[in-house]
């Protein structure tokens, strides 16, 4: 492609040991159109914890691998018990006013430097690309000039994406990136949105080799197991995946660990000792391993608009067993005809029971599933649908 440009991206973290889908996401993009000539500036905050927002990393612009990263400081959040009292209210579906909905936005943390710099320089930029919807350094980098502006919501059917508030950073902007079908037909249901919204997919890094026995001997991983990757948190169906597992472990005597990594509290239920195993936060080199080397991986979310997790499984060649609660993990098991959707724990626990019973048959499952990772989220193809994109709007 000729006539490439300048780009800013717009995260709320940035770096490799910062857990979160949609930061692999712009991280990976970034670099990857920067490699294809754009010149990219990655503005971000100090936070690497989601959890705190607590800054951590140094204020600054630095060069890292071909992009320049702007970090500007993480103003705390005035909320408090006002903000989790918000919250509920918009959990529960109550409407708030403008004020109540602004002062939910700034409750949990505030970047008013990486605002003004947009404000300044937003001129420099030939499109301004910011994720996910939900925050603060989305909804207001948005406002500063949509003219320029494309959003990657990577959206969620959840109560906070019925605030108008938020709805308006769907609408309002040149451009919007979904990452799958269904996170697509979601936006449509919620708001009337831009002229140029494309599916561009997510891409996911394909490993030159998978060393599956040598992670466990490396982690003392003597069982079989189930794999949980990513955040430990109730959210993600942390919590209720742990309850499922133990009764797949009553019930049917499963002979599989839990093995998980990623980030959040890891409370091994009673019962259960020695058998969920937390491996903390893995450098990336070895994620490729920790899914080639498991049975089964186990997504319990509902709230996915993409799921990287599942290719990165699919990929290593591992069964995936999905919650039927989410219409994007159904669309890529349907699809891809690689992954078993549950209903419920009882299902789930007859899917993990069926993954250790006949190895076999879940590996010649899983091997849809790399086929049609390869031939639909390899960054190539990614990154060719996002450049066109911005040919368009140009």
């Amino acid at each position: 492609m000729s006539g490439r440009g300048r780009l800013a991206f717009v995260a709320p973290r940035y770096g490799t040991d910062v857990v979160g889908g949609s930061e692999a996401v712009m991280r990976e993009a970034a670099h990857g159109l920067a490699a294809r000539g754009w010149a990219v500036d990655m503005l971000t905050t100090c936070a690497r914890d989601h959890y705190t927002w607590r800054n951590e990393y140094p204020v600054g612009r630095t060069a890292v691998d071909g992009i320049t990263v702007h970090r500007f400081p993480v103003e705390p959040g005035r909320g408090g018990v006002a903000h989790a009292r918000l919250s509920a209210r918009v959990q529960a579906g109550e409407h708030l006013t403008t004020d109540e909905q602004l002062a939910w936005l700034d409750g949990l943390f505030r970047v008013p430097d990486l605002f003004h710099h947009l404000v300044v320089d937003a001129a420099a930029y030939d499109a301004i690309i910011l994720s996910p919807y939900l925050w603060w350094t989305t909804v207001t980098g948005a406002a500063v000039a949509p003219e320029r502006t494309v959003v990657m919501p990577c959206l969620h059917d959840e109560a906070y994406a019925r605030i108008p508030l938020l709805q308006t950073t769907l609408s309002a902007p040149a451009a919007l990136w979904f990452l799958s079908e269904p996170e697509h037909e979601l936006a449509h249901e919620l708001v009337t949105l831009p002229d140029h919204h494309v599916v561009t997919g997510a891409g996911v890094n394909v490993p030159d080799a998978y060393d599956p026995e040598g992670f466990r001997a490396r982690h003392g991983l003597e069982r079989p197991y189930v794999l949980y990757a990513g955040r430990r948190e109730g959210g993600k169906g942390w919590d209720w995946l742990l309850r499922a597992y133990a009764l797949a472990v009553s019930r049917h005597a499963l002979p599989l660990d839990l093995v998980t990594f990623g980030v959040g509290t890891v409370a091994v239920p009673g019962g259960l000792e020695g058998r969920v195993v937390d491996l903390g936060f893995l450098d990336e080199a070895e994620v490729g391993d920790a899914f080639a080397a498991a049975t089964a991986y186990v997504q319990p979310s509902a709230n996915e608009s993409f799921s990287r997790t599942v290719m990165e499984a699919w990929l290593a060649g591992t069964l995936v067993l999905a919650t039927e609660q989410s219409a994007v993990l159904r669309w890529h098991c349907e699809r891809s005809g690689a992954g078993l959707c549950f209903g419920d724990e009882y299902e789930l626990a007859q899917a993990m029971a069926f993954a250790a019973a006949r190895p076999d048959a879940a590996t010649a499952m899983a091997a849809r599933g790399r086929e049609y990772v390869l031939a639909n989220y390899r960054w190539e193809i990614v990154l060719d649908a996002m450049e066109r994109s911005l040919e368009e709007m140009r």
